[in-house]
């Protein structure tokens, strides 16, 4: 990981980008411990900085557009997992990548970082973001479309994700039961 700022510096932009660049898709795709609390323990402050409108300046540019989307998008999901929190952002991360992505912020950053302007609309419940997420991933690595199109397809049968029906409080149908029970997408 890189280091991190002082304590008198306040975090910049490219300080989230290098920090999620460094953990790479080893740390992105699975559940730590450690590296969530690495992540909550240097970014928590930055978090509720960009979820209170404070950081809006950063969508001027690529860079501040991404740490926007780690933030606002990826942070929630590492830090507060288990938690509804974890989705409490997703409305603003996906407006903030709807602006990124009119301003073309999401083709001038490396492709492997690309598909987090892409990842607020996988995370939608709603089937036309989900849309729009797969058509967004479709240019990107097979692996990265798969996923895209299986978060879809879920929305398409329940018309929201199962796997978050507990933090939200929400009742589980009994084919959404059976769909987590049989070893269906859990988050």
């Amino acid at each position: 990981m890189t280091s991190s700022p002082s304590a008198t510096q306040p975090i910049q932009a490219h300080d989230v980008v290098a920090f999620w660049a460094d953990a790479g898709p080893a740390q992105w795709y699975r559940k730590s411990d450690a590296f969530d609390a690495e992540f909550r323990q240097r970014f928590e402050s930055t978090h509720w900085a960009a979820a209170s409108r404070q950081l809006d300046a950063w969508q001027e540019d690529a860079d501040g557009a991404l740490a926007l989307m780690i933030l606002l998008d990826q942070f929630p999901r590492n830090a507060y997992r288990g938690t509804a929190h974890m989705f409490a952002t997703d409305p603003l991360a996906q407006y903030f990548a709807e602006r990124a992505i009119a301003a073309g912020h999401d083709l001038a950053v490396a492709p492997a970082m690309r598909q987090f302007f892409y990842m607020p609309f996988e995370h939608s419940e709603s089937l036309a973001m989900q849309n729009r997420g797969v058509a967004l991933m479709e240019p990107l690595e097979a692996d990265t479309l798969r996923w895209a199109v299986l978060h879809r397809d879920i929305i398409k049968r329940f018309g929201r994700f199962p796997h978050r029906n507990a933090v939200l409080g929400r009742q589980t149908t009994q084919a959404e039961h059976e769909f987590l029970e049989s070893g269906g997408f859990a988050g």
